[in-house]
């Protein structure tokens, strides 16, 4: 089979390297020149782990190419994913749909025989008949369908996400269109992967359903651990507890600050829009949204807090400003929100992070990069974590502590231990947790 691809941003090009890796012959587009100059250099304009190999195997097998001309493209393809940006509108937090839009328009131009228009953006409800409607108003005598395809890919793990998924959803009107996206993910049978087969409307429900409860866990065990820390309660206790219950998980019940990225914030607010507009108000999802928001301001305040109050006139270290590990995003990531307000209040602020300090520069300004995570904490009078890379899990806490003015570290990832980070000398804060030793017994009891 031969697909076409457009949009090479982050769904599009790792789906389609993905597809390329099952045997399927593959075009990726874009109309940006430039963005497919670089890959065809060979050139990765997104940081995945994994994908410039992978990209580099699939060009020389000759499965994988890289275009502007769409029209060329879509006339030899069995079906053409849509992978465009669905970003937030400004004002109203919806879904803005001009580029789905415009890339239906110029695929109803190019189609030949029969086609599958497969939706892989992230698209409201009511979306697929929407690029139905477009495409069979250009070209009344095109034979095609359109179906929902959503995307489950988290950043830093797509290719083992697109490889390996929990389940694959497809959302078709006809038996011809399951027929021919079965086929496009017959590798995934091997694994006996379940293939949920429905329409195109509950298909694009199922991917902001999926996401906004994900949000939700989060938020959820964020305002656990805010009574946590009122009662000198533990919420990673509590969470791994709650998580081995099997109705519950324990994804995505990391007590912190807060989420971010390019799927959560977008998603939630799409789906919350979705339901006004509706007249099916997502109240729960309205709250998430609110509490998220409301969860990074508190943990700038708990920064000042730990620096007794004011941070006026102090230096700050930071480490890590992409929204989670694995990844150069920063959209919508709590560093936006927290540094900002450390600068309003009077600190200064220098900052790592082993792949996002280039992207995070273009959105913060007055910071100080460094290539070497110690450095931030040069005469620092606090350290914050904000990101759980694994290159800031095992830290020389006595070098860190040496450079330090004040040993004074803000662990908003809980990733040390509150008893070794006090044997060590540390002032040290973390998010919902004791934040002195336990007693003998209790702590013996414990790491039983």
């Amino acid at each position: 089979m031969r697909i076409a691809v457009v949009g090479t941003g982050y769904v599009g090009l790792v789906s389609g390297t993905c597809f390329a890796e099952f045997g399927t012959n593959v075009v990726c587009i874009d109309k940006d020149e430039s963005k497919i100059g670089r890959l065809l250099k060979g050139e990765i304009p997104i940081y995945e782990p994994g994908l410039e190999a992978l990209v580099e195997k699939q060009v020389d097998a000759g499965r994988l190419e890289f275009t502007t001309d769409l029209g060329a493209a879509v006339k030899k393809a069995d079906a053409v994913f849509i992978a465009v940006g669905t970003p937030s509108r400004r004002f109203t937090r919806d879904a803005d749909l001009r580029y789905v839009y415009e890339a239906a328009k110029e695929i109803a131009a190019s189609l030949e025989g029969y086609t599958v228009i497969v939706n892989k953006s992230t698209v409201p409800v009511g979306t697929a008949r929407e690029v139905y409607d477009i495409i069979k108003t250009a070209r009344p005598e095109a034979d095609f369908d359109v179906c929902s395809n959503p995307e489950f890919l988290r950043e830093g793990a797509a290719i083992n996400d697109f490889m390996r998924p929990d389940r694959v959803v497809i959302g078709v009107e006809s038996q011809r269109a399951a027929d021919v996206m079965k086929a496009l993910y017959r590798p995934l049978y091997i694994n006996e992967t379940p293939m949920v087969v429905t329409s195109p409307e509950t298909a694009e429900i199922i991917k902001y359903a999926s996401n906004a409860f994900l949000a939700t866990k989060i938020s959820f065990i964020n305002e656990i651990a805010n009574l946590c820390e009122k009662v000198d309660g533990d919420v990673q206790v509590v969470a791994r507890a709650m998580g081995l219950d099997g109705r519950i998980g324990a994804k995505f019940l990391h007590a912190g600050p807060g989420y971010g990225g390019s799927c959560f914030p977008k998603d939630t607010m799409a789906l919350a829009q979705i339901g006004r507009k509706h007249n099916a108000p997502q109240r729960i999802v309205e709250e998430v949204v609110e509490i998220n928001a409301d969860r990074q301001q508190q943990m700038a305040q708990k920064v000042i807090e730990a620096c007794g109050g004011s941070v006026e006139g102090k230096k700050i270290g930071v480490l890590g400003v992409s929204f989670k590990p694995n990844t150069d995003d920063v959209r919508d990531a709590p560093s936006l929100v927290v540094i900002p307000i450390l600068q309003e209040y009077g600190a200064t602020v220098t900052a790592h992070d082993p792949a996002a300090m280039e992207e995070a520069a273009r959105h913060l300004e007055g910071v100080t990069w460094t290539d070497d995570p110690y450095e931030v904490a040069q005469d620092a009078d606090a350290v914050v974590i904000l990101t759980e890379w694994n290159e800031y899990r095992q830290l020389s806490l006595a070098h860190l502590g040496e450079k330090m003015k004040t040993k004074c570290l803000i662990d908003l990832r809980n990733i040390y231990k509150v008893a070794e980070m006090e044997d060590k000398g540390f002032h040290y804060i973390s998010v919902g947790r004791r934040e002195v030793k336990p007693a003998a017994d209790l702590k013996a009891v414990q790491e039983a």
